[in-house]
C-alpha cells in the first residue's frame, strides 16, 4: 500500500521478536544466515536468548516483544511471563511439539501460535521409507553377514520374503508424519494399509490407502510403522496381542513415541526371533546400558535421530522466518496450532 505521502510503497511492519529457547538449541539454529532471515521480518532482541522468563532482563525484553519465537528448552509461558508481556500476541515454535510452553493462560490471552512440525516431518518421513526400504532387503543383516563371512551369499537362492515388491505396509495413525509417509511411498510397490479412527474411508481413498482395524494392520503388514501421539490412551497401544500377530519376519519400526509400544513384550517377541523392529525412540528414550533390548536379536536401536539434525534444522529457521512474515503481514500462519487439536497432537 502506497504511503500516502510519498506515493512509495510502506515498508512492512517488522514486530518486535525475542527468541525463547535453551542456549544450546539457539547455538544449533540461530546461525549468521537464520539471524539475518528472520531479522528481514521481525526486530529481534539482542542475542542472548531468553531461557527464564523471571530475571530483570527477560522481563525488559518481554515488556518490548510482540512475537516469541521459541525453540528447545523454552520456559513455560505463564500468567507470570504473560503480564510481562502486555503486548505478546503470537508465538512461532522453531520445532515440532508445543506442549512443553505453551499454556492455558497462552490460549486464554487469545495468542496465536505456530509450529515447524511439518518442517519437522520430512526427515522423520524420510527415515521411515528409509528403514522400510531397507529392512525389505535385509541391508543391515546381509552387510553383517557380508562381513564376517567375507564372501557374497548366492542370490538367486534367497527366500521370496526378501525384497520390496508388493511388501505390505501398515501405518499405525494418519499423523502429520504418518500422511507425509503416505505420500513418500506412493512411488513405490507397497501396498499400505493404515489405521486411524479419526480416518473416514473415502479421506483413506484420497490417500490411496486401505482403512483398517488394529488387528488386520498387524496381522496383515510385513512392516508396521509407528505413528501415534503420546496420549493417555494411546500409552502400550502396541500391546503383546498385536505383537504376536505380526507375520514371521514382519517388522515394526518406531519413530513416534516409546512408551506407545509395550517394550517388555516387544523384548519377549524379538527374543522368539519371529520379528525384527527399528526403532528410533524407546522407553525411556535413553536406554540403560543393561536394557535387554540391547541385546535382543534383530533389532536395529538408532539414537532418536530421524528427527531435524544439522543442515536439517536450518528447514525449521526457514518455516519460523515464512511464518513471521506471515503473521507480520496480516495474512495468519500457514501452519497453527489450534487449541482443540492439541489434545490429539504429540
Amino acid at each position: 500500500m502506497p504511503h500516502p505521502a510519498t506515493g512509495t510503497p510502506a515498508a512492512r511492519h517488522r514486530p518486535r521478536a525475542a527468541f525463547a529457547m535453551r542456549p544450546a538449541a539457539a547455538a544449533a539454529l540461530l546461525d549468521g544466515p537464520a539471524l539475518a532471515a528472520l531479522g528481514a521480518v521481525c526486530e529481534p532482541a539482542p542475542l542472548p536468548v531468553l531461557d527464564d522468563f523471571t530475571t530483570d532482563r527477560a522481563r525488559s525484553v518481554l515488556a518490548e516483544t510482540e512475537i516469541l519465537i521459541t525453540g528447545w528448552g523454552c520456559p513455560p509461558i505463564e500468567e507470570e511471563a504473560l503480564a510481562s508481556a502486555p503486548g505478546l500476541r503470537a508465538v512461532v515454535h522453531t520445532a515440532g511439539s508445543v506442549r512443553g510452553h505453551i499454556t492455558e493462560a497462552c490460549w486464554e490471552r487469545g495468542i496465536e501460535v505456530s509450529s515447524a512440525a511439518a518442517a519437522n516431518a520430512l526427515p522423520v518421513a524420510e527415515y521411515t521409507v528409509a528403514m522400510i526400504l531397507l529392512s525389505g532387503k535385509r541391508v543391515l543383516e546381509r552387510s553383517h553377514d557380508y562381513r564376517t563371512l567375507r564372501r557374497r551369499e548366492n542370490w538367486l537362492e534367497l527366500p521370496d520374503h526378501i525384497g520390496n515388491y508388493g511388501r505390505t505396509v501398515g501405518i499405525l495413525s494418519a499423523s502429520m508424519i504418518g500422511r507425509r509417509v503416505i505420500e513418500l511411498l506412493r512411488p513405490y510397490d507397497l501396498p499400505v494399509l493404515l489405521h486411524d479412527p479419526y480416518v473416514s474411508e473415502a479421506e483413506a481413498a484420497e490417500m490411496g490407502v486401505r482403512l483398517v482395524g488394529p488387528a488386520e494392520l498387524f496381522g496383515r503388514s510385513d512392516v508396521v510403522s509407528v505413528h501415534t501421539p503420546l496420549l493417555p490412551a494411546t500409552r502400550g497401544l502396541v500391546s503383546r496381542e498385536l505383537l504376536t500377530s505380526m507375520r514371521p519376519d514382519a517388522v515394526l519400526l518406531n519413530t513416534a513415541r516409546g512408551a506407545v509400544v509395550d517394550q517388555d513384550a516387544l523384548v519377549d517377541v524379538l527374543r522368539e526371533g519371529r520379528i525384527r523392529a527399528v526403532l528410533d525412540v524407546t522407553d525411556p528414550d535413553e536406554l540403560p546400558a543393561a536394557h535387554p533390548l540391547w541385546e535382543c536379536p534383530g533389532a536395529l536401536i538408532t539414537p532418536h535421530l530421524a528427527g531435524s539434525q544439522g543442515n536439517e534444522l536450518r528447514r525449521l529457521v526457514d518455516l519460523a522466518a515464512a511464518e513471521t512474515g506471515r503473521w507480520a503481514a496480516g495474512d495468519g500462519f500457514a501452519h497453527p496450532v489450534r487449541r482443540e487439536r492439541l489434545a490429539f497432537l504429540a
